[in-house]
């Protein structure tokens, strides 16, 4: 994989593990997880203008994005109220490249060279190690966390062959990111009401904002690169937002550092370096 690649898609890492820490930081977790969605259709909007029209044949899988990502997002907020950020996320994560790379050659014909494998195998184990080390969550927040693995994995197939379709995986991106929130939203108003989520939005609209244009950057840098690499080893580099969330867990949100931590960012970055390799 080309290095100005992997610099862009760990960019993005980085953007996909703080707007995922403002969610967990959240009180309102389902409520937030939409906010995001809303804060990435707002930052996309200004941009719609000035960017070609996706080319038909990526419509529809706009449309099934859309469908996989409100389950995604609703999944996410579910995850963190069930489990500890230290067992969810890295299951999410961790699971997520390992379905993808068993999967791509079956379902759009990709075939991975065996240093690929190994070193997909070795970030989804890095990812996968830091789950050990949580003492919180049990058996609710480990099935919740491997069913959106599942749709994780779902939306990556979907959007990998729609940014490609689609001729232009920026207007791909921008035009994705405008229908999850009007599902998350309907279904919030429907379940809590309108006022109480507009006070809620009104309140933090600001946690929105920052994660939604963190939340498509990050998105919008992996289905580019995509275009320009497999998807199971885009998806699985993608998953060194893992080490971006461990600092910021350590420098903002003050939790301490344990020995699986330590293992699992060597092993991360083993894994990242045999992608360059291979």
């Amino acid at each position: 994989m080309p290095l100005d690649v992997i610099a862009l898609v760990l960019f993005g890492a980085l953007l996909h593990a703080t707007w995922n820490a403002l969610v967990k930081a959240g009180t309102e977790k389902s409520l937030d997880a939409a906010m995001i969605a809303l804060g990435a259709a707002a930052v996309a909007i200004p941009f719609l203008p000035f960017m070609p029209l996706p080319k038909p044949e990526a419509w529809p899988y706009i449309l099934v994005s859309a469908l996989f990502q409100f389950a995604y997002f609703q999944l996410v907020a579910a995850s963190y109220r069930a489990g500890d950020i230290g067992l969810v996320y890295p299951l999410m994560r961790g699971a997520a490249p390992l379905i993808v790379a068993m999967t791509s050659g079956a379902l759009i014909g990709e075939k991975l060279t065996f240093g690929t494998m190994i070193g997909i195998l070795t970030i989804s184990a890095g990812v996968l190690t830091l789950a050990f080390e949580s003492r919180k969550g049990g058996k609710n927040a480990i099935v919740l966390a491997l069913l959106n693995a599942c749709v994780i994995a779902s939306y990556t197939f979907v959007d990998g062959i729609g940014a490609r379709v689609s001729g232009n995986a920026i207007s791909y991106t921008l035009w994705m990111a405008l229908l999850p929130p009007v599902l998350l939203f309907t279904w919030a108003f429907a379940r809590r009401g309108i006022k109480p989520v507009a006070r809620h939005v009104y309140k933090n609209w600001w946690r929105g904002l920052i994660g939604g244009a963190g939340s498509i950057g990050a998105y919008g840098l992996a289905l580019w690169a995509m275009t320009k690499a497999p998807v199971a080893t885009v998806a699985a580099l993608r998953e060194t937002s893992i080490l971006f969330a461990v600092v910021i867990s350590v420098v903002f949100l003050k939790e301490p550092v344990s020995v699986w931590r330590i293992a699992a960012a060597c092993v991360i970055a083993l894994g990242a370096l045999l992608l360059k390799l291979a």
